[in-house]
């Protein structure tokens, strides 16, 4: 299975620590897929020229994720600041708003279509600032898209068309809210939608039918990324025929993985200042 993230890359800094990690949705889905073992994984997104983008960057280069089709724009990366609660949750307490992704969208060339062509699957988010760019992504190659908290009418009818696997965090959704989700979903043609609402069993649906996958126990360090490895090696598994079962399985035992370390992937580097 060949899988390519296409948008965010951020470091997420660590105030208790003085610390930052390379992340971003995207970055880590690419990381957690080739580490679930896919054959290959790329990433394909716009890099700031400041220490941190070169960080990124050189993290990707120890995990074996080729970038050399991003762009590079002058300006400073995505920085969100993170503190963590006792039982390794993080909460986000702000950032800079004058990052490159904030002044710069991702416009794919024909160039970019070609390469594309060689992947089985691109994964996108909701923070990538790359809806625009979905019409033609998915005329070459299908799409995987992570919503995150984000499932208004509006936006779901924006990206829904243009995607195959959808994913959702539900962790603040009541039973009913969840209905309600599942409901707005059901005119789109996704083969496979999953949402996860926390401690609670994963909800993940394809064909028709519902599956549920509780997470696995484990004495969590930090929650930063689990996400993102679930969906990475989710896909790798499910791309590469595992059974729905088989492959929520790989995914949960990803997550359980990540939650074991601190940031997406590790790699810290010191904040200063």
């Amino acid at each position: 299975m060949r899988i390519i993230g296409i948008g965010d890359n951020v470091v997420d800094c660590y105030l208790d620590q003085g610390l930052y990690y390379p992340g971003g949705n995207c970055v880590n889905v690419a990381v957690n897929a080739k580490r679930a073992g896919a054959k290959k994984a790329d990433y394909l997104g716009i890099f700031a020229t400041d220490d941190k983008a070169q960080h990124i960057k050189r993290s990707l280069d120890k995990e074996g994720i080729s970038y050399e089709y991003s762009r590079e724009v002058k300006g400073v990366s995505g920085q969100p600041k993170v503190n963590l609660t006792p039982d390794g949750d993080r909460i986000f307490v702000g950032g800079p708003k004058n990052t490159v992704q904030h002044c710069v969208k991702l416009k794919l060339t024909e160039e970019d279509l070609s390469y594309l062509r060689d992947f089985d699957l691109a994964h996108s988010s909701c923070y990538s600032s790359f809806e625009e760019e979905l019409p033609v992504l998915s005329s070459v190659i299908p799409v995987s898209f992570d919503f995150s908290d984000r499932h208004d009418e509006a936006y779901l009818k924006k990206v829904c068309p243009f995607i195959d696997y959808g994913f959702f965090s539900g962790s603040d959704l009541t039973d009913e809210e969840l209905e309600t989700l599942i409901e707005l979903l059901s005119p789109y043609d996704l083969k496979v939608v999953g949402i996860t609402r926390g401690a609670k069993p994963a909800v993940f649906l394809s064909s028709g039918r519902r599956y549920f996958r509780s997470p696995l126990e484990t004495e969590v360090v930090d929650t930063m990324g689990a996400g993102d490895s679930f969906i990475g090696a989710f896909l790798v598994g499910y791309l590469d025929g595992l059974s729905m079962e088989e492959a929520l399985e790989k995914g949960a035992e990803s997550a359980r993985h990540t939650c074991t370390f601190y940031g997406g992937f590790g790699y810290p580097e010191e904040l200063e200042g």
